[in-house]
């Protein structure tokens, strides 16, 4: 099965990081990457993501129109950064590496959730 690892937190947090402090995080990662890809277990690596502020809503307007505005529509602490894609026998094995994430500043939860797969 298919899942996504969806790293959730403070991207201002993350921001604020010192360079430093930063590749001391990333080597963290790197090493996550370095102990499960060659398992199969992570597919194609994964995607860092910009800051909110870099973002677009698109929402439904009150006349079905698009309405597009700046930024998370809602002011909210914990956003998505950055998703992981897992291929695992189930959803426990995939909390189980989830768990392995080396969690740091910017970052306080993830979130495992199996793909919606469709014939």
């Amino acid at each position: 099965m298919k899942f996504a690892m969806l790293i959730c937190g403070d991207d201002q947090e993350w921001s604020n990081l010192s360079p430093e402090d930063e590749q001391d995080v990333m080597k963290l990662i790197y090493g996550w990457y370095e102990r499960w890809q060659p398992t199969g277990k992570i597919l194609e690596g994964g995607a860092e993501l910009q800051p909110r502020e870099t973002a677009k809503t698109v929402r439904a307007g009150a006349n079905g129109e698009p309405v597009i505005t700046d930024g998370p529509y809602v002011e909210l602490k914990e956003v998505v950064g950055g998703i992981v894609l897992m291929e695992c026998d189930d959803i426990d094995e995939a909390a189980r590496i989830a768990a392995t994430w080396p969690l740091a500043a910017g970052m306080s939860a993830l979130e495992v959730r199996p793909l919606m797969l469709r014939e």
